[in-house]
C-alpha cells in the first residue's frame, strides 16, 4: 500500500465520523453493522473487479452499450433524421457536430426505460433486486421493504423504487425511511446508466461495468450512512413482494416509454439551464481580476473548495483540484454534468487511478436537483409524511455525497492493491 490508500483509509473513517458527529443518536450506533457494511463494499468490488472471469465479464458489458446505441440510433435516425446522426442532406465540414444531443444521443434514456418496464414486468428484474435485498437484509439488518426499496435503487430510480414499496412507505420508521432516501440519492437509475456508460466509454474501458459496479457498492455504504445518521430501533418492516405490477406487456412498453420521455425532458432541460448558468457565472467572475495568472471560473472555485475532501479519500494533491472541481460540479449541479466534464478532460490532467476513482464517487444523484426530484416523487406516494421528508431531504443530500465519497475511497484502495 502507498501512502494514498492509508490516505483512502483516513478518509473513510473522517466520513463515518462525521456522519456520527450529525447523528441523531449517537449512543445509538451500531459498530457491527459498520463493519458489515464496510466488509460487504469491498467484498463486493473485490468479487467484481479483481476475478478475472468476473472483470472480463463486466468489461464485456460495453458490447451491451454498443448494442442499445445502435438500436436507439436506429429509431431516432427514423425520426429525427440527420440531427440524430443519420445521413445529412449537405456537406458536413466538422461531423463531430453534427449530432445534436438531445436527439442523437438522450434518446437512449426512452429506449432504457421502455426496456426496464419489460424486464420488470416479465419478472427478470425482479429476481434480480430481490437476490441483492436478499443480501442486504442479512448482512445489514434492514428489513424486507427496506431491502427491495434499496436494491431497487441499482436498476430504477429514485422515484420507482419507492413505488416499489408503496403500501409500506407509511409504515416504515423514520430510519428507515431515512435509508430509502439516501439510498436513491447514493445510486443512479437504469435509465441513465447506459447514457452515462456512453458519455465516458471513449476514456473509461469498461465503462458500463465501472458504472453498475458504482451503483451496486454504493447501497451498503448508503445504509451504513444512513443508520449512523437516523439509527433506528426498528429496521424490521416485512415484506419482500412488491405490489406494483403492469397489466401486460403492452402497458409496461407504453408506461415505461411515457415515463423515459418525462425523464429525457427533465434532463435536457436541466442541462440547458445548469450549463447556461454556468456560463452566466463564468461571465461574470471574468470581470474580477485573474487570480494566480488566470481568470477566475466556477470551475476554479469548485474546485480549490473540493479539492481537500476528494485528496481525503485518496486522490493526490496534484490531481486533487481537478477531481474536485469534478465534484462540486456533481454535488451542487448534476452528475450528468460532472460526468460530460470528466469525459472532456485532457488526458494528462488527471492519471488513471484518479479518473476511475471520480468514476465511483460521483456516481449518484446527490445534488439539489435530485434532492429536488425526489422530494416531489416521494411525497406524492406519502403525502402524510410530507414533513418529514423535506426535513429528512437535506440530511440525505450529505449522507448520499458521503456514500458515494466512500466507494471511492474503497475502490482507490483496490486499485493499488489489487492492481487493478
Amino acid at each position: 500500500m502507498d501512502i494514498w490508500d492509508f490516505q483512502g483509509v483516513l478518509g473513510m473513517v473522517t466520513l463515518i465520523g462525521l456522519a456520527w458527529v450529525f447523528s441523531e443518536q449517537r449512543g445509538n450506533v451500531r459498530i457491527g453493522m459498520i463493519f458489515a457494511a464496510i466488509g460487504l463494499q469491498f467484498a463486493i468490488a473485490i468479487s467484481l473487479l479483481l476475478f478475472e472471469p468476473v472483470r472480463e465479464a463486466i468489461y464485456s458489458l460495453n458490447a451491451v452499450v454498443r448494442a442499445l446505441q445502435s438500436a436507439t440510433e436506429a429509431g431516432a435516425t427514423f425520426v429525427f433524421g440527420h440531427v440524430a446522426g443519420g445521413p445529412t442532406p449537405y456537406d458536413v465540414t466538422d461531423p463531430n457536430n453534427s449530432t445534436v444531443l438531445a436527439f442523437g444521443v438522450f434518446p437512449l434514456i426512452i429506449v432504457l426505460s421502455a426496456l426496464s418496464a419489460l424486464l420488470w414486468h416479465w419478472r427478470i428484474l425482479p429476481i434480480i433486486v430481490n437476490g441483492f435485498a436478499f443480501i442486504f437484509q442479512r448482512t445489514l439488518g434492514i428489513g424486507g421493504a427496506v431491502g427491495l426499496g434499496t436494491a431497487a435503487n441499482i436498476f430504477v430510480g429514485m422515484i420507482e423504487a419507492p413505488l416499489l414499496i408503496r403500501p409500506y412507505l407509511s409504515k416504515l420508521s423514520r430510519g428507515e425511511l431515512f435509508i430509502v432516501l439516501t439510498t436513491g440519492l447514493a445510486t443512479v437509475a437504469g435509465t441513465v446508466l447506459v447514457l452515462y456508460a456512453t458519455i465516458l466509454s471513449p476514456t473509461i474501458p469498461g465503462a458500463l461495468g465501472h458504472i453498475l459496479t458504482a451503483s451496486i457498492i454504493n447501497v451498503p455504504a448508503a445504509i451504513m450512512i444512513a443508520r449512523i445518521m437516523v439509527p433506528s430501533e426498528d429496521m424490521k418492516t416485512a415484506s419482500t413482494e412488491s405490489s406494483f405490477k403492469y397489466e401486460n406487456t403492452m402497458d409496461a412498453l407504453a408506461t415505461g416509454t411515457q415515463n423515459g420521455l418525462q425523464i429525457m425532458l427533465g434532463v435536457v432541460a436541466m442541462l440547458l439551464v445548469f450549463v447556461a448558468l454556468i456560463a452566466l457565472g463564468n461571465n461574470i467572475l471574468a470581470s474580477l481580476p485573474d487570480v494566480l495568472g488566470a481568470p477566475l471560473t466556477i470551475e476554479r472555485l469548485l474546485g480549490w473548495a473540493f479539492a481537500p475532501i476528494v485528496w481525503l479519500i485518496g486522490i493526490p494533491w496534484e490531481d486533487a483540484v481537478v477531481a474536485g472541481s469534478l465534484m462540486g460540479l456533481k454535488t451542487t449541479l448534476t452528475e450528468f454534468v460532472a460526468y460530460l466534464q470528466l469525459a472532456a478532460t485532457p488526458e494528462d490532467a488527471l492519471d488513471d487511478r484518479s479518473r476511475l476513482m471520480m468514476v465511483y464517487a460521483m456516481c449518484g444523484f446527490a445534488s439539489p436537483a435530485g434532492v429536488g426530484i425526489m422530494v416531489g416523487g416521494v411525497t406524492a406516494l406519502v403525502p402524510e409524511r410530507r414533513a418529514e421528508v423535506l426535513e429528512l431531504s437535506v440530511k440525505a443530500l450529505f449522507s448520499g455525497t458521503m456514500a458515494t465519497l466512500m466507494t471511492g475511497a474503497v475502490i482507490g484502495i483496490i486499485i493499488s492493491v489489487g492492481g487493478l
